[in-house]
């Protein structure tokens, strides 16, 4: 049997990995780890199809040492010990470790003074937070790297890269894919390249070839291939950023309605990442002071939903869009941060007063360095009047609260006190 094209494309060295540059990189830990062949154990933590596999199987190309791969639920201890054989004879084996957070004591018992002497150099593969899911003797010999999902231009440059590559890709195969049709795999397997590779492999192969012998992909192919429908067929993709422009106005407006509706549009796309992020951003920049449990609840909930993926995700994303639609409204932060920019990026800046330079080194008194500051904890209720701001901003005012909830109104109330203090 033919083995997929997200196998078949895997790198084989580590310059050909698409996206984690903050690993693999010039100059990052992983790519300094194989330039000096210095490998040593590591976890490898994010989403699923996102190079975990792939960074494990370069890094066994670029060093060319024996390569092989393990399922810790599946696989058996039997399975370790060939492995390990095989390391005593060929000097260092590398191991991927699928589900390594699911490895039971005995395989780790047996595979712990493999780690140690270094004959196996273990790569562990999960999708679960290794900080609570994998064993402290495990964690205690290997180095953690999270992932990140990749980015649409990340996924087009793979898609791209296998049609044109004739020994592993579909390079045989004279494909015309249109725009929409890419940048819909691209976008709506959020970050899955694997998924997004497959996809592309069953529309090549299950599209006959026209009158001119040529597979014509388009976007209603790509939809069928991956079970996912595009919120529109337009060419820009700018339909989709119209919905995530209308979740947050609708939000911001306390439409509960409209604002389901419109999540539930981008929930229909599979675009999970992007549903987070702006939930995030919505609730930190709309509903912000007026109501902070709120933000922190929608963290939390984008977190479940980050863990339990589609279809399961909808029920705390649409629970975080209800809450942030019937929180009261701030943006008072916003404003506060952008009036002080505005000021910085315009020159406004001015030298930090001399009572609130550092003085931690030798020389700082001679220097008139934070002789006359007052500490604030000294005086009666933690406040004492003096200059915090430069001079030529001394004057100058960002905050401006909003009345909208309980928690601002607080804050509200303390900040004209210590005005009237100044006062």
């Amino acid at each position: 049997m033919n083995k997929p094209l997200a196998f078949r494309m895997r790198p084989t060295s580590i310059n050909q990995v698409i996206g984690q540059s903050h690993l693999v990189g010039p100059g990052k830990i992983i790519q300094r780890m194989v330039d000096a062949k210095m490998l040593s154990s590591m976890i490898l933590y994010g989403p699923p199809g996102i190079g975990k596999t792939s960074i494990a199987s370069a890094i066994a190309g670029s060093t060319r040492y024996a390569f092989r791969i393990l399922n810790a639920a599946t696989d058996t201890k039997k399975d370790l010990q060939i492995v390990a054989e095989e390391a005593k004879m060929s000097g260092s084996v590398i191991l991927l470790l699928d589900e390594v957070h699911r490895l039971d004591k005995p395989k780790q018992d047996f595979l712990l003074p493999h780690l140690e002497s270094g004959r196996i150099i273990l790569i562990g593969a999960t999708t679960e937070n290794p900080y609570i899911s994998i064993s402290p003797a495990i964690r205690s010999r290997a180095q953690i790297f999270e992932l990140k999902p990749l980015s649409i231009e990340n996924i087009q440059l793979a898609l791209t890269s296998a049609l044109e590559d004739k020994e592993r890709g579909l390079g045989n195969y004279t494909v015309n894919i249109t725009d929409e049709a890419t940048l819909h795999l691209s976008r709506t397997t959020n970050g899955d390249l694997r998924s997004s590779l497959n996809g592309l492999e069953l529309a090549v192969k299950s599209t006959n070839p026209d009158e001119n012998g040529i597979i014509q992909i388009t976007l209603d192919i790509v939809e069928e291939c991956i079970q996912r429908k595009a919120l529109t067929h337009d060419k820009d993709g700018d339909a989709h950023y119209d919905v995530i422009s209308a979740l947050q106005k609708s939000i911001r407006g306390s439409d509960v309605n409209a604002s389901l509706h419109y999540l539930g549009r981008l929930i229909e796309a599979g675009d999970l990442p992007i549903i987070a992020r702006r939930l995030m951003v919505i609730a930190y920049e709309d509903i912000g002071l007026a109501n902070p449990s709120a933000a922190q609840r929608t963290v939390t909930a984008i977190h479940a939903s980050e863990r339990l993926g589609f279809p399961e995700a909808k029920i705390p994303l649409a629970t975080a869009v209800i809450d942030l639609c019937l929180s009261p409204k701030s943006n008072s932060s916003v404003v506060a941060i952008d009036a002080a920019l505005q000021d910085i990026r315009s020159g406004k800046s001015g030298d930090v007063p001399d009572h609130l330079r550092d003085s931690h080194y030798k020389g700082a008194k001679n220097l008139g360095r934070g002789l006359t500051y007052k500490y604030p904890h000294s005086y009666p209720e933690a406040w004492v009047d003096q200059q915090y701001l430069p001079d030529k901003l001394k004057k100058s005012i960002y905050y401006h609260p909003n009345h909208t909830g309980k928690y601002e109104d607080a804050l509200a109330r303390q900040y004209n006190k210590i005005n009237q203090k100044k006062e």
